[in-house]
Order: structure tokens, then sequence, then C-alpha cells
């Protein structure tokens, strides 16, 4: 567990460095046009520099998130960033257009289009959310799966329900009336909370039947080494290696936090696709426990027909407490 903590966290966030990070320049003239250039050319495949007509069209895109910061040239020029997209991308892309700036012996002002709520300034507090429900939801698979061999896998799915409720609603109390990590839209962030942690539940106590007392490495995997690092709370994937950035595209971790930000800052733009994700991973969940039914059903019999040894019966409860 310690080299695959290691290797995901040090792989995603030792050395953050944009790859085809967009941005845009604002300007439809030679100059412009010439300055997008230099840049994206410059930056050998760390920006991908594009020209937009107006202003306007450069605060679409970026409340839209396909853009991350537009420079706006001129005597006094301008920086526009939507920070609730991400913070880090937003600095990354200060940083670069600071130096344009310079060159040309002109102060940079910088505008944030989307700032994020005062309670969570530097916007990573969804990210410590999506790490409180994680552990609730995961530490529940444990407490079910220790349960395991003494209650019937319909019992232990209603429980996992019943617990991704308490956890979805401990995390939405954390987000709003306790941290104020959102000031708006928390009903929406409950709801993406409850699919986030069903999602858990249901996978990690149908792969308990599978696992046994592999489940808790199991469950590390999936949702601590593979989705923290891969959901975007720190870094977008603009910044990470492109193993992540690819996970970023489908895994829950990043399901739940820019289904967040969709929700909470940008007017539910692409919302469905985020939620999509959070369902998906619910039915897989689902299908899993379909499995491990089906699997249960089928040792019932055997082990009715075979006499359970002293040490077998101790490997059984060592199996069922072992998450």
């Amino acid at each position: 567990m310690c080299v695959g903590m290691g290797l995901a966290y040090l792989g995603a966030f030792h050395a953050p460095h944009p790859h085809d990070l967009r941005v845009d320049v604002v300007g439809s003239g030679p100059s412009a046009q010439v300055l997008a250039q230099t840049l994206h050319d410059k930056g050998d495949g760390a920006l991908d520099v594009r020209t937009v007509p107006d202003r306007e069209t450069a605060v679409t895109a970026l409340r839209e998130q396909t853009s991350f910061g537009a420079y706006l040239p001129g005597p006094r020029p301008e920086l526009l960033v939507a920070s609730a997209a991400s913070d880090t991308s937003a600095m990354a892309v200060e940083k670069v257009f600071t130096n344009v700036a310079a060159g040309q012996d002109a102060p940079l002002k910088v505008t944030d289009v989307a700032p994020v709520s005062d309670g969570d300034p530097t916007g990573q507090g969804v990210f410590f959310l999506l790490v409180a429900l994680s552990i609730g939801s995961y530490a529940s698979v444990a407490v079910i799966g220790g349960a395991g061999a003494v209650l019937p896998l319909r019992v232990r799915a209603l429980l996992a329900a019943g617990m991704s409720l308490i956890v979805s609603l401990v995390g939405t109390v954390f987000a709003g009336p306790m941290f104020h990590l959102v000031d708006r839209g928390l009903g929406g962030v409950w709801a993406m909370a409850w699919l986030y942690s069903a999602g858990i539940l249901l996978i990690g106590v149908g792969l308990h039947t599978f696992l046994r007392r592999w489940t808790t490495l199991g469950v590390m995997v999936l949702f601590v080494m593979l989705n923290f690092t891969s959901s975007g709370g720190i870094y977008r994937p603009e910044l990470q290696p492109g193993f992540f950035g690819a996970l970023h595209a489908f895994w829950n971790g990043a399901g739940f936090v820019e289904g967040v930000r969709s929700h909470v800052y940008f007017d539910g733009h692409a919302l469905g696709g985020h939620l999509l994700t959070l369902a998906l991973w619910l039915l897989a969940g689902v299908a899993v426990l379909v499995c491990a039914g089906l699997a249960e059903a089928h040792r019932r019999p055997v082990a009715a027909a075979a006499p359970t040894s002293p040490a077998v019966a101790e490997e059984e409860m060592e199996e069922a407490v072992g998450v």
C-alpha cells in the first residue's frame, strides 16, 4: 500500500506542468495573431493558444471551461481567468501572462469572471469534501463487510444504501452550514454526494464477496490511489501526466468534483455528463452486487454439503473482518 500510494500521489502531483492548456488572446488583427502564434511556439506544447474576436467570446469560453485564461493586449493589458474551474490552472495562466505584460512594460490587471465562494478561497475545498466522503464510504464498507459472514447480501445492500445517505448528509453539512464551501446549490451538492457515496459502498460491499480480506486494498486502489489523483481537485488534467488526465474523463471522483463546480459556479454547464459518470458508477455497484449474489448462491449448497473444520471456520472469520 505504501508503494501504491507513493506511486499514485507523487506520480500525479510531484511536478505539475501545463500541457495543451487552452488560453485565448482577444483580438482579430495581425498583432493578436502574431502574439498567439509566438506564445504557442514558445510554449513547446505547454499552451494551446487561440485568438477570439472579443471579450464576450472570451468570457463565454471561460464560463464553459473550454479555456482557462484570456489575454486582452494593449496599453493596459488584462487577463481574464475563472478560478472556480481550477485555482492552480488560473495561477499557471497568470504566471505566463504576467511575463508577457512585463515584456511590454505594462502592469497586468487580472479579472476573475468565476470566483469561488468566500468559504473556499483556494477552490480546493471541494476536493477535501471528496476525501471526507470517500473515507466515510469505504470505512462503511469495512464495517458492513465485517458482518458479511452472518448477514444476507440483500441486508448488506440495504445497509450500504443507508450508510450512503448518512455519509452524503454529513458531507452536505460540511459543505454548507459548517464550513461554507459552497454558497448556493446545496441540494444539488447533496444529490451528487449521495450518488458518489452509494457507488463506492455498493461496489465495495459487492467486491467483499470475491476479495474478502483484500477488499480494503481493492477499494483503496479504486477510490484513493486512482481516484483522488485524477479528480482534478488539486490539479486539472492539463497540469498532470497523461495517465491521470485520461482517468479524469470517467473516474467517479472527477465526476463529483467537476459536477459540483459545474452546478455551483458555472450554471450547470456540462453537468449532465458529470451526473452520468456518477450514475454509471452507481450502476456498476449494482452490477457487482448482482454478481456477488449469484456467487454466494452458488457457494451455499457446496458449503452446506461439506463439513466445516475449525481451521476453515477460523479462516472465514479472518476474511470477514479482514477488510
